[in-house]
């Protein structure tokens, strides 16, 4: 069950309201690094949490409720920056030559042009639920694994994108309300990248959760294997060194080193074809 309270989680101002930087909201929203990601992210991993305690499940659904505020304040900042922009801001930005390098070296007036049509046809001038070039978020980067160890470092991989995507989004406005906004989610992101690591040491650390999942007995996995950095140079060149080639592992249940990869298994041969599968004639022999 949820609880709604209209006033949102933190101010959302626009000074000079900006289509093209509305644009670039969209992907702080519907893109793979943005909060509609992590806010279902984390609802279906406490949904679907398990163990003997309902701490973890408790916390995962405090925050997933906290990103769904950060969608809101994202769509409301969206939504501002479209109602009243000015035709000589759009005609400036589609101009630009560095927003055209960040539209990806398309027209950025066909591309602005073409998010404002969307704007204003499909939503009436505000958000909807896709990134900045329009593709709809399609849920297929969330990661719920029923594993609370695995969904920890997936959680932190995410909040880390998410941050990167903050920054670049403050660096790329002078907009005194936006930046405020998004210095706010920013610590939020700081908080989050904080949060999952402290499940993970709670849990034993990266000593204790690793390898994932803990539970299988090591002993039924190949121990020739198992702490090999395999290198793969056509020459037999030796690969760079680093904290993965030597030393003990970071589990302290084994010792790093280096294998030359090289084939172990034999040449694939299959069976013709079978008469029914509709192969030619030579395949079926």
């Amino acid at each position: 069950m949820f609880y709604f309270d209209k006033r949102l989680q933190y101010p959302v101002k626009v000074d000079s309201p900006d289509p093209i930087y509305a644009r670039m909201l969209q992907q702080a929203i519907g893109g793979i690094e943005g909060e509609i990601r992590v806010c279902m992210q984390y609802f279906f991993q406490g949904w679907g949490a398990r163990g003997p305690t309902t701490k973890y499940r408790d916390m995962l659904l405090h925050t997933a409720t906290e990103e769904m505020g950060h969608v809101e304040m994202l769509a409301t900042a969206v939504a501002l920056n479209l109602e009243t922009a000015p035709t000589k801001v759009q005609e400036a930005g589609a101009t630009d030559k560095i927003v055209g390098a960040v539209m990806g070296g398309e027209n950025p007036r066909h591309m602005v042009e073409g998010m404002l049509h969307r704007h204003l046809l499909s939503t009436g001038m505000a958000a909807f639920p896709a990134n900045c070039e329009g593709v709809p978020f399609d849920m297929s980067h969330i990661y719920a694994s029923g594993n609370l160890a695995a969904d920890m470092y997936c959680n932190v991989a995410a909040e880390s994108t998410g941050r990167v995507l903050a920054v670049r989004l403050y660096n790329a406005t002078n907009d005194a309300g936006m930046r405020d906004m998004l210095s706010f989610m920013i610590a939020r992101d700081t908080m989050h990248q904080q949060q999952w690591l402290a499940v993970i040491e709670e849990m034993g650390g990266h000593a204790g959760t690793l390898p994932i999942p803990n539970s299988f007995p090591q002993s039924e996995e190949n121990q020739k294997f198992n702490y090999n950095f395999f290198s793969s140079s056509a020459d037999g060149s030796p690969p760079p060194e680093g904290r993965w080639t030597q030393g003990p592992s970071l589990d302290g249940k084994g010792e790093y080193s280096i294998v030359q990869n090289q084939p172990m298994g034999q040449e694939p041969v299959l069976g013709p074809a079978r008469p029914d599968s509709g192969a030619q004639s030579e395949q079926i022999g």
